[in-house]
């Protein structure tokens, strides 16, 4: 056989691509995570009790705000290290623009704080619970956003796997918010910026051994 016909005969038996496959491809792995995170806070934790009238005060939803911007900016890293092609992301320094402006915030609480009001603020009553909560409820994640990489392609392994932790952290800590009663910004600035670290860090050391292909 020519080598011509040959690769006519491969280019025949090829199916198109979505333009969109990548994208749709990782909302599977996070929808069904999330799915799964979601099951577990309801079975394990509960929501708070007053969370429709919490979900109403600027604390909470600066919480909100502070975690969901870090899974946009995460999300967005992941898509871009899904492709074989891929090359440095010059935007990955916005992940830091969220932990700037909470720190400020943190900062500000504290500083119209009396001093004796710091530690309580910056503990809260769940302080040694919290970051392993965070870490526990993002692995349904995580795995959804890993079963997500072994359709796609990425060569730069360890990146993916540290963009995949930290989106897993960022949106299993917004889905931990719908239990946790800590609004404080120097508490979530510390404890659930720790609680994402630790899929980040999973991701970035285990990631050329789980995404290998």
């Amino acid at each position: 056989m020519r080598t011509e016909d040959l690769i006519q005969s491969l280019a025949a038996q090829t199916r198109p691509v979505s333009a969109h496959a990548v994208e749709q491809r990782l909302a599977i792995g996070l929808v069904a995570g999330g799915a799964v995170t979601l099951a577990l806070v309801l079975a394990t934790l509960g929501l708070r009790p007053d969370l429709p009238g919490a979900m109403m005060n600027a604390h909470f939803l600066m919480k909100a705000a502070y975690t969901i911007a870090l899974a946009v900016v995460a999300v967005i890293a992941v898509a871009h290290v899904a492709r074989p092609e891929a090359t440095r992301m010059r935007a990955a320094w916005l992940v830091v623009v969220p932990v700037v402006v909470l720190g400020a915030l943190a900062a500000i609480e504290l500083a119209t704080t009396p001093s004796e009001h710091w530690l309580p603020m910056w503990l809260g009553s769940s302080w040694r619970q919290c970051s392993m909560r965070v870490g526990v409820l993002s692995l349904p994640i995580f795995i959804g956003l890993l079963w997500s990489f072994r359709q796609l392609a990425p060569t730069n392994l360890r990146a993916a796997g540290a963009t995949a932790g930290l989106a897993a952290g960022a949106f299993g800590a917004t889905l931990y918010g719908l239990h946790c009663p800590e609004v404080s910004a120097s508490f979530v600035v510390t404890w659930y910026s720790l609680g994402i670290a630790i899929p980040t860090a999973i991701g970035a050391i285990f990631g050329p051994q789980l995404l290998r292909w």
